[in-house]
């Protein structure tokens, strides 16, 4: 399982997370393109630091909130979202080929990934954009890999296979290592005190229990089980920075058990 993390969603002088000490144990960087957090700048600076240590690069475009940090809800056109999300991903393609690198996904953040998973009209909306620049990228003397969509993972994803096979978008299911769930599988809304998990202890269980596919305790007590084929652990979290290194040491040593090869960043 490869383990992913939100990052470059600092902006101006205010600072999130910490990239430099996160970035050698994950395999993909999900970078903020400046809607909900980051700049031009800080983007660049991502992207040399996530080749630096050979990690895979995704975008991570949100609504354009600022002020919100990409966590409120917000209503659009059809049209206007699919430009919305075109600028961002562009805007992260080019400084990847500045770089000499390539986007490899494309993972929405905050409230846009949320409402994705509730509305397939949004969800649709963000297959076909993705879809487009994949087509463009498969013209003749410029193949490419299709660049994948990451979505949550969750007990009812069926709609979503289907709406992404449709349009043949690659899917990379998605579970959280530091956030609680509902018994439905969905994420706890960031507004109850419990949503995310404080110890290191709980992180580090709940994410060996899902590289492993065992159940997971959801808020009410009941247990669920997620298919996922990346983890996140969130930079904002302190205690998720702080266990980033005991995941990915527990991640290694599970791929080792159950195949006999290590994990793709091995420390």
């Amino acid at each position: 399982m490869l383990l992913n993390c939100d990052m470059g969603e600092s902006f101006g002088a205010w600072q999130m997370g910490n990239d430099a000490a996160v970035m050698p144990y994950i395999d993909m960087a999900n970078i903020a393109c400046g809607f909900h957090a980051g700049s031009p700048a800080i983007m660049a600076e991502t992207v040399a630091l996530a080749k630096q240590h050979q990690v895979l690069i995704g975008a991570h475009p949100a609504y354009p909130d600022l002020e919100g940090f990409g966590r409120r809800s917000m209503s659009f056109q059809q049209s206007e979202l699919a430009a919305i999300l075109t600028y961002q991903i562009g805007a992260m393609e080019a400084i990847c080929a500045q770089q000499g690198e390539t986007l490899a996904y494309v993972k929405p953040h905050g409230a846009l990934y949320n409402d994705k998973q509730s509305q397939p009209h949004l969800f649709e909306t963000v297959v076909q954009v993705l879809a487009e620049r994949n087509r463009h990228r498969q013209q003749p003397l410029r193949l490419m890999t299709l660049a994948p969509l990451v979505s949550a993972a969750n007990t009812a994803a069926t709609w979503q296979q289907q709406l992404a096979h449709r349009y043949r978008v690659p899917l990379w299911f998605e579970a959280f290592a530091d956030r609680r769930y509902e018994a439905n599988g969905q994420l706890r809304a960031r507004r109850h005190a419990d949503a995310v998990l404080q110890t290191s202890a709980e992180i580090l269980s709940q994410a060996q229990a899902l590289a492993q596919q065992h159940p997971i305790n959801a808020s009410d007590g009941s247990s669920i089980q997620l298919q996922a084929d990346t983890l996140c652990v969130h930079g904002d979290n302190a205690e998720s920075i702080a266990t980033v290194a005991a995941i990915r040491k527990a991640l290694t040593e599970i791929t080792r058990s159950t195949t006999g090869t290590t994990a793709v960043k091995p420390q």
